[in-house]
């Protein structure tokens, strides 16, 4: 975990967040937090890292997700280096 990242507000927000308790609650508590663009970033994200993970070449989830060779990038190096992406498709059941 990055600790710069570790605050007492970050804590109560990823609290509220695992307080959520259906794909409903979490659209609305999303949607009043976000921006839509902000949202479809972050769905983008994920959505790369699944198809990194599947051994997608960079050329195909770009053409498939729209996302930006930079941020594309960013996610392989958290795939390879940090524990964030892979916990969360593998609780997902999306990780092979």
């Amino acid at each position: 975990m990055n600790e710069k990242l570790k605050s007492p507000l970050n804590d109560e927000l990823f609290q509220t967040v695992l307080s959520l308790a259906s794909l409903e609650e979490c659209y609305s508590f999303f949607e009043d937090l976000c921006t839509v663009k902000e949202i479809d970033a972050m769905a983008q994200r994920l959505r790369a890292a699944k198809l990194l993970r599947e051994g997608k070449t960079y050329e195909q989830i770009i053409r498939e997700t729209d996302i930006s060779s930079a941020t594309l990038s960013r996610v392989s190096k958290c795939l390879q280096y940090g524990d964030g992406y892979r916990a969360v498709l593998e609780k997902a059941g999306t990780e092979k």
